[in-house]
Parts: structure tokens; sequence; C-alpha cells
């Protein structure tokens, strides 16, 4: 009574199998992103110059703008991606053209956002 031998291929090619992530996944994290960078924003609006004077009083605005900071960049790193998809480059030149678009359009999207708050 043996019983067959298990495929170890088979198990390891279905356990790893590239999984699609939810198509608004995109939209979600770009909404995420943006609520923290405006809350972020808010809390430096709301917060008194003359509370400097006591260093405990640093923590929250310290961190408004670390944190605001982090999500800022990575929205701006997020739709710069997504217009670097939308115009897929062929070749090494067009790789080249592609990589100065991404930076242009990370450019455009920061001063963007900078404007806002």
């Amino acid at each position: 009574m043996t019983e067959a031998a298990p495929n170890f291929e088979l198990l390891l090619r279905e356990a790893l199998a590239p999984v699609e992530p939810p198509a608004d996944l995109a939209e979600r994290l770009e909404g995420a992103l943006t609520n923290i960078t405006e809350l972020a924003a808010d809390e430096l609006e709301a917060w008194e110059l003359s509370a400097m004077r006591d260093p405990r009083n640093w923590v929250r605005p310290a961190a408004a703008v670390v944190i605001g900071g982090s999500a800022g960049a990575a929205l701006v790193l997020l739709r710069a991606r997504r217009h670097a998809r939308e115009a897929a480059p062929e070749g090494l030149e067009a790789v080249r053209e592609a990589a100065e678009r991404a930076l242009a359009d990370a450019g455009r999207e920061a001063r963007r956002l900078l404007r806002r708050d």
C-alpha cells in the first residue's frame, strides 16, 4: 500500500502562480495617499508657532512633515508610473525618452501637489 508521490513541481507551480491585484487597487492607493497628505497638511496648518518653545510639542508637527512628505512622494511616484505605463515605449531610444518623460511627469506632479497645499 504505497501512496503515489505528490508532484512537487506541480504543487510549487500552483502555489507560486502570479496573482493579479484588484483592478481598483491603484485608485484606492492613490485615494489613501491623497487623504494622508491632506491630513498632514491640515495638521501643519493647525499648528501654532508659539508652541515651538516646548520641545514636547515638536512631535506632532515633525510626524506630520515626515508622514505627509512620504505620502506625497509615494503619490508622485504612483502617478508618474501610471503615466509611464500609458506610453509604453519600445527600443533603447524609446526607453531613454520614457525615462525623461517619467522624470518630467514626477516633477510636474510634485509641483502640482505643492501648489495645492
